[in-house]
């Protein structure tokens, strides 16, 4: 028999363990525990779309969903009619020859970004991030293993980087920069040109620019988001992140995809190879009919969102101690006007007085504890104009 003694327990990986717990649950139970005095919950917690999906896009999927063609594994880059039907997208969007070989396909946005990084980077190699960032982004590159450097968004800018501090943070041997553009979570886009900067920033210093446009459909119309993939030399440079839940109103099916050359398609592969194999199947073809189909359905739906922001900047127009930083395709980033308080506090208290949930300003970085982030898609114009009356008699008390 073996002797006795103290019993030695597994250890969990410490780059994982020290990774806080995802946020957003976390902001719901804080909403749970609301009693309804002021009326029904006001959720503005997670960017989800406030209305459904299109009935053709659910038919669409019921029909891919029932087909034996969909039950094996696909292709690890995508269908082809998905990659074809979103590089021809693409390509009319910015006026650039795009075609599918620089398209993978992908679980979700979040998949896209973890593939990349691992594709570009490994432990203790450094990325850098912008000052909010999304929280994501960060907690990824923690797993694994990748140090975060961080370029400050200045709010006398609207949130958005200073070229000379971009340049400052793309320090030798920096494998890439991120950003998110509309941005998460300050809503802030960033000008074309401020882009083509970055950019040439990033190329000069030996640097990948991921730009994370999960936001790009409800952009103002006609407004072009970038020039990044014009010309031939992008491919050495620039990555494009994208997902397909919020203009398809399908985030539980969780589809998003990569635009890249094709070598570094190649080792996104790779990883995904190792991650899902393929992206769900019955989702991709329902969107690779979606994309052609339902342009106008979704062109309506960004003026929907666009009138929300307008209600957003209404309410806030009328609440002179609460101000509006910065307002986007979806999210407002907003200074609470209790000095010394904490953003998770004031967002907890915001939750279980008066029924608004959203998420605090410091879950998305340094610096941030005077910010709430307001997910404002996801609630019709009639309850964004509730607002006005809960944050005027909200009190979140004395530090």
């Amino acid at each position: 028999m073996p002797e006795t003694g103290p019993i030695a327990r597994p250890h969990f990986n410490p780059l994982v363990e020290r990774v806080s717990p995802p946020p957003v649950p976390s902001v719901v139970a804080w909403g749970k525990a609301y009693d309804g005095s002021k009326g029904p919950l006001i959720d503005l917690s997670q960017a989800v779309p406030g209305y459904p999906p299109h009935p053709d896009m659910l038919q669409w999927l019921s029909e891919a969903a029932a087909s034996r063609d969909y039950t094996g594994y696909g292709p690890i880059e995508g269908e082809s009619a998905l990659r074809m039907a979103y590089a021809a997208h693409v390509s009319a969007l910015y006026a650039a020859d795009i075609g599918s070989a620089n398209i993978h396909i992908t679980s979700g946005c979040n998949q896209a970004f973890i593939s990349v990084a691992m594709a570009i980077a490994g432990a203790g190699d450094t990325l850098v991030l912008t000052n909010p960032f999304y929280f994501n982004h960060e907690t990824t590159l923690s797993m694994l293993g990748i140090k975060t450097e961080l370029v400050r968004c200045d709010p006398k800018l609207g949130f958005l980087p200073d070229i000379k501090a971009v340049e400052a943070a793309l320090k030798p041997g920096v494998r890439a920069l991120a950003i998110v553009s509309p941005n998460n979570p300050t809503g802030a886009v960033y000008p074309p040109d401020l882009l083509d900067q970055i950019a040439a920033l990033c190329k000069r210093n030996g640097s990948w620019l991921i730009v994370d446009e999960t936001y790009r459909d409800f952009l103002a119309e006609g407004q072009k988001p970038h020039n990044l993939f014009s010309g031939d030399a992008w491919q050495d440079t620039v990555i494009g992140l994208y997902s397909f839940s919020k203009s398809f109103c399908i985030p539980g099916h969780r589809l998003g995809a990569v635009t890249a050359g094709d070598d570094l398609i190649a080792q996104v592969t790779k990883v995904m190879d190792n991650l899902q194999i393929c992206a769900p199947r019955a989702a991709q073809a329902a969107v690779a009919r979606a994309l052609p189909a339902l342009d106008d359905w979704r062109n309506a739906n960004r003026l929907e969102i666009t009138r929300r922001a307008e209600a957003m900047k209404a309410v806030m127009a009328a609440l002179p101690d609460w101000t509006l930083e910065a307002i986007g395709a979806y999210f407002a980033y907003i200074r609470h006007p209790f000095a010394g308080r904490s953003s998770a506090d004031v967002a907890e208290k915001l939750a279980k007085q008066a029924g608004i949930v959203c998420l605090p300003g410091e879950y998305f970085g340094e610096d941030q504890t005077d910010y709430l982030r307001f997910a404002f898609a996801n609630a019709d114009q009639e309850t964004i104009g509730l607002l006005t009356a809960r944050l005027s008699a909200f009190d979140a008390g004395t530090p």
